[in-house]
């Protein structure tokens, strides 16, 4: 904090009594003096003691915790699912039922860890939300009220004047010039850690872009997105120091878990002061840390799309893949937005009859088979699964061997600690480098998803 230190932004929150302000250890305002400072883990915790947000720093719109998406036990669990919306489309009861705990235990867990509960996490977003949609839009205060997920107008005011001490009027009144005037249509600045390849992210995608579901024109990485409320369209470029996103929503309470899954996609939320630090002990991966520094490692934004991917890609080129799923996405996918179209869904895929695929008829059996799995429950693949159960689950799915269930960790599951030893790439980087990586480089820990990353730009 007396370093300003903008790497810990989202890590902890400084709450300071004197004022009843809590802010980013980076703000720029003067320090206070330690006897009047309070430490937080979340932003949550801080609003919950009664604080309010800096209006300089703005620290509800700070990068999201990296301990969230490293940890696997239940708090981590917890707050992805609670940032990717479920308490406010399926209530506490549906966050517990998905966990496979009691409401008390999570609530109990959270406070412990986070120094709040998952009303009060979800109240937090619920109010970052309406502030990004009263700067960025026309849209009616009113109806910004229920688009952000609150359940009256008058628990938004409250809200809105408890956290950030002003009136949705005087938010509103401090919009940027050249807001978005169409409604539907939001421009946001994703912040994240420095450094970041963002570049190298894009092109990672771009290179894997499925035909009428995904582009890239070198410059900027457009997708389709299936969300709660309807089908959703965004547009990412590198804005300087943070992504520049174009999001068209077909309902606009979908914005919390759009964003939410925008930066599990990019890894926005990652540390990578921290994973180089690791690498830096390792004389012969530090060489690459150095040449590409902020590497990041990019997630999914829906498992069962991640999941074909990954079995229509076993032993076959990346442009050959994207041929057969652009295939399957013209055939059984919706089409939205004009020329657009959403990669098919579970239920609806395992309708299909597995001879009109194009592929084998064991790779196409193996898709059913995982589409009825994830349809029924059985099968998880979002950010709340349960990696070692994931992990057993696919192992015992015929046609899934070690590369692809570990692939699937890494992307749709967004583990930070997996080195796929198996994969071709992986091991000419390797081999290249005179990097042994049979042992599953422990040392690497936690963070050989990223080593991953690395192996692969090396080539």
């Amino acid at each position: 904090m007396q370093g300003r230190d903008a790497r810990f932004d989202g890590w902890f929150f400084v709450a300071v009594r004197t004022t009843g302000i809590y802010c980013r250890p980076s703000c720029p305002a003067i320090t206070p003096q330690r006897k009047n400072v309070t430490f937080y883990p979340s932003a949550a915790a801080a609003q919950r003691c009664g604080y309010r947000a800096c209006k300089r720093c703005r620290p509800d719109a700070s990068p999201g915790s990296p301990e969230w998406d490293v940890r696997g036990d239940l708090a981590g669990r917890a707050m992805r699912l609670i940032r990717d919306g479920v308490v406010d489309r399926e209530g506490v009861a549906g966050l517990a039922a998905r966990l496979g705990y009691s409401e008390r235990q999570i609530h109990r867990t959270l406070v412990a860890e986070v120094g709040a509960g998952p009303l009060a996490l979800a109240r937090a977003q619920r109010a970052q939300t309406a502030r990004i949609l009263l700067e960025t839009t026309d849209v009616p205060a009113g109806d910004v009220a229920f688009a952000a997920g609150f359940a009256s107008i008058r628990q938004f005011n409250e809200t809105i004047q408890a956290v950030f001490a002003t009136t949705p009027t005087g938010l509103r009144a401090t919009r940027r010039p050249g807001v978005t005037p169409s409604i539907g249509v939001l421009d946001l600045r994703l912040p994240y850690r420095a450094p970041m390849d963002l570049a190298a992210t894009l092109e990672f995608l771009g290179a894997r872009a499925v035909p009428g579901v995904e582009a890239f024109d070198g410059d900027t990485f457009t997708r389709t997105l299936r969300l709660p409320g309807g089908p959703a369209l965004a547009a990412l470029r590198d804005g300087g120091g943070y992504v520049r996103c174009r999001l068209r929503l077909t309902d606009q309470r979908d914005l919390i878990t759009a964003v939410a899954r925008i930066r599990r996609l990019l890894d926005l939320d990652a540390d990578p002061v921290a994973v180089e630090t690791v690498f830096e002990a390792d004389p012969q991966l530090a060489p690459l840390a150095r040449k590409h520094p902020g590497l990041r490692s990019p997630g999914a934004v829906d498992g069962f799309e991640m999941a074909v991917r990954a079995i229509v890609g076993q032993q076959v080129s990346v442009p050959g893949a994207r041929t057969l799923l652009g295939r399957i996405a013209t055939s059984f996918g919706t089409p939205v937005f004009d020329e657009w179209r959403l990669f098919p869904a579970a239920d609806s895929f395992m309708e299909t009859d597995p001879d009109v695929l194009p592929m084998p008829r064991r790779r196409a059996a193996t898709l059913h088979t995982v589409a009825a799995a994830m349809a029924s429950g059985s099968l998880v693949l979002d950010p709340g699964a349960d990696r070692g159960a994931s992990r057993t689950a696919l192992l015992a799915t015929p046609g899934i061997g070690g590369w692809t269930a570990g692939y699937l960790l890494m992307r749709a599951i967004g583990d930070p600690d997996v080195l796929l030893t198996g994969d071709l790439g992986v091991q000419r980087a390797a081999a290249s480098l005179d990097i042994e990586i049979s042992d599953r480089r422990p040392d690497w820990a936690p963070w050989r998803s990223y080593a991953t990353h690395q192996l692969w730009r090396h080539l």
